[in-house]
């Protein structure tokens, strides 16, 4: 019997198109690495092409694969919204999701998902958690949320599913009043070894400034480690010192007035901000529902 492609042949080429990892797809969409194989393999003996390069050291996708992997996207989002509109129950749905969030994400990228997710399930509740941006994995994975707006880390866990959202930029901002670090960077060059730097504890922003530093063979003089990045703008608003950071952070801040930026939009590369959630729990209806009125709206 000809094989078609069906809906779980779809979202099985989608999710492996993106990984480019038949282990890491085998575990995401709960399959056996053999099932995945032949199910690829069937797909490309159907369409009569090679979709997937595969050697010892990678997997990378044919100029057909690519093609093929955009019409799938499209496939699987009208089917994902077929679905919301010819179920009369969505707007029933009721349940409650814990969302964990920065307090920047939360007035700057958030209202317009919620908008549209209280349209399609107005009886559903939203419980918001903000923090810092560098909990935002742990905070799903330890299941204190259901679902995270984060930024794309290096080495995404395997059993975690990422949707991205938008792009951040990110600028090194230094204060306005007079200060030491004014001072220092008022010389040419600037002597980067002295001029007082305000790290955050840990997370993407924190591999970000290392990546940064170490290009430039920076030791630098770190003189205080907080989390949060909207506590980095308002330390340096203070005049402490110099730090990178988000530049949408900045411009929200209350403090924008007492900060200016450093270095151009385009000098450090921007985050992927996305949602983020268990995998496995992407079959539960509230969740599937807000997944894909922030997919649509990106």
């Amino acid at each position: 019997m000809q094989h078609r492609m069906d809906i779980r042949t779809a979202q099985l080429f989608l999710h492996l198109a993106s990984s480019l990892n038949f282990a890491r797809t085998s575990e995401q969409m709960y399959v056996s690495p053999s099932t995945l194989s032949r199910t690829i393999q069937r797909l490309e003996q159907e369409l009569n092409v090679e979709l997937f390069i595969r050697d010892n050291r990678s997997v990378r996708l044919t100029a057909a694969g690519i093609r093929l992997q955009s019409f799938v996207k499209n496939y699987l989002e009208q089917w994902h919204q077929l679905q919301l509109d010819l179920n009369q129950n969505s707007a029933n749905l009721t349940g409650e999701i814990r969302l964990f969030c920065t307090v920047t994400a939360s007035f700057s990228h958030l209202p317009a998902i919620l908008d549209k997710f209280r349209l399609v399930c107005p009886l559903a509740e939203i419980k918001l958690i903000t923090g810092d941006a560098g909990q935002a994995l742990d905070k799903v994975k330890q299941d204190e949320a259901d679902i995270a707006l984060a930024v794309y880390p290096e080495h995404l866990p395997m059993n975690m599913a990422f949707r991205s959202i938008a792009k951040v930029q990110l600028q090194l901002i230094a204060p306005v009043i007079p200060c030491k670090a004014n001072d220092l960077l008022s010389q040419n060059p600037v002597p980067w070894d002295q001029v007082p730097l305000i790290l955050p504890e840990h997370g993407p922003l924190r591999e970000r400034f290392e990546q940064w530093r170490k290009a430039r063979g920076i030791e630098p003089k770190i003189v205080a480690k907080v989390e949060g990045h909207e506590a980095m703008v308002s330390m340096v608003a203070l005049g402490t010192g110099v730090a990178l950071a988000p530049s949408i952070v900045a411009l929200q801040s209350p403090a924008k007035d007492r900060v200016r930026f450093l270095s151009p939009p385009d000098e450090f590369t921007p985050f992927n901000l996305g949602l983020c959630v268990l995998s496995k729990r992407l079959h539960e209806p509230l969740l599937r529902a807000f997944w894909q009125v922030a997919s649509e709206l990106k």
